[in-house]
């Protein structure tokens, strides 16, 4: 049963290809941006736990909204991963690759999106049980290193993450991502949000091995 939630979760991040990011000064700010995205139909939302109180926003956010998937970002380990998971969170984010993170999560169903830039990264995140790749941070790498990665790793589902916004998102998926990561152009310029969500539903998914 855990096994189908987690590809669930996964399968419903893919479709929906845009994952807003909070990051925010306390918990009660954190709160009303992800009830803003809430609101507007951007129903994944990571809240990063380098946001003071993160596990309070998660909380009050996922209780609120049974139907949306809010999760937690920025988990470095297990403890941490156990509290957003009770927190909650319904899927978890890792700049990097965590093993014990991805073992807490799937036991509770929940999957993880590992954080890596390299090939050989990228093949240990997906080796080591990574339901989704977030190619991190983004900015500094570019669509066409995606594009070159995904030569030679076209099974892999890779996630950018960092500097996305409404001028190169289309260039990203046309890459071949599977979806977005999207921070401040989603939370803090509402003026973009309805940019970004016409071009991720007008851009057609990458094809699959």
């Amino acid at each position: 049963m855990t096994d189908d939630y987690c590809f669930a979760r996964t399968t419903r991040i893919v479709r929906g290809r845009l994952i807003a990011i909070v990051r925010a000064a306390n918990a009660q700010e954190a709160e009303a941006l992800g009830e803003s995205l809430l609101a507007e139909g951007l129903d994944v939302v990571e809240v990063a736990l380098t946001t003071p109180g993160a596990l309070q926003a998660v909380e009050r956010l996922s209780a609120r909204h049974p139907d949306a998937l809010v999760g937690a970002g920025t988990v470095l380990d297990a403890a941490s991963a156990r509290l957003a998971l009770l927190a909650g969170a319904r899927f978890l984010v890792s700049p990097s690759l965590a093993a014990e993170v991805l073992v807490t999560a799937h036991r509770y169903g929940a999957p993880v999106l590992c954080g890596a830039q390299t090939p050989t990264e990228i093949e240990a995140a997906l080796s080591a049980g990574a339901d989704l790749v977030k190619l991190f941070p983004a900015n500094q790498l570019g669509p066409d290193y995606l594009r070159a990665v995904r030569a030679a790793l076209p099974q892999a589902p890779i996630v950018p993450t960092g500097g996305i916004d409404a001028a190169n998102a289309a260039a990203w998926l046309d890459a071949g991502a599977v979806a977005l990561a999207v921070g401040d152009a989603l939370t803090r310029e509402s003026s973009q949000r309805a940019r970004l969500r016409i071009i991720v539903s007008e851009t057609r998914p990458p094809a699959t091995p």
